[in-house]
């Protein structure tokens, strides 16, 4: 997978909510086959339909209502403001379509400052390789620009997700009880 990373740069006079020299919000990233960019306002009905769809929330038992869904996504928007990163929208170059989210967010875990590496896809677009490829070129740029561990956390019952996190090089290190949902935790 070739990575065309030549718009990420760093702002020297801009200090993320971390105490981390914070990147510039414009980053993108391109894999073979995907742009990722960040999320802008002009995206919010597009990832509330994919955060409430039913079939993408299989593994949680309470999906997110739409008010719910856009109250996250505006704190997603304020992460790219306050940080400098967050989740990004994922675009299929060939076709330009708005196929998933994902990408990092910081958050504390256990009383410890993570990055949470996160992807949800329109059902249409499932089981090409998408999340894989995101994930990698997202957790990639991470290593090298943000000093925080990055982990997954998987519904136990979520499998392709659980074969995804395997497939990136992630290693399960703890179980629990997250957000209500039996989850396995992962680090690399």
């Amino acid at each position: 997978m070739q990575q065309d990373e030549r718009k990420i740069c760093h702002d020297s006079d801009s200090v993320g909510s971390g105490g981390y020299r914070r990147p510039v919000t414009s980053t993108e990233l391109r894999t073979e086959r995907l742009l990722l960019r960040p999320l802008v306002a002009a995206d919010r009905e597009t990832v509330i339909a994919i955060q409430t769809d039913p079939r993408t929330n299989r593994y949680h038992p309470d999906p997110p209502t739409a008010e719910a869904a856009k109250a996250k996504f505006e704190t997603w928007l304020a992460d790219w403001a306050d940080d400098g990163f967050g989740y990004v929208a994922v675009i299929e170059t060939t076709t330009g379509e708005f196929i998933g989210v994902g990408g990092v967010q910081l958050r504390q875990f256990e009383g410890e400052k993570i990055l949470n590496l996160y992807y949800r896809f329109r059902p249409e677009f499932w089981g090409r390789g998408y999340a894989t490829e995101m994930a990698s070129a997202v957790v990639a740029w991470a290593e090298r620009e943000l000093p925080y561990p990055i982990q997954i956390t998987v519904s136990v019952e979520n499998t392709p997700s659980l074969r995804i996190a395997e497939k990136l090089g992630f290693t399960a290190y703890a179980e629990s009880v997250y957000a209500g949902i039996p989850s396995r935790h992962f680090r690399r």
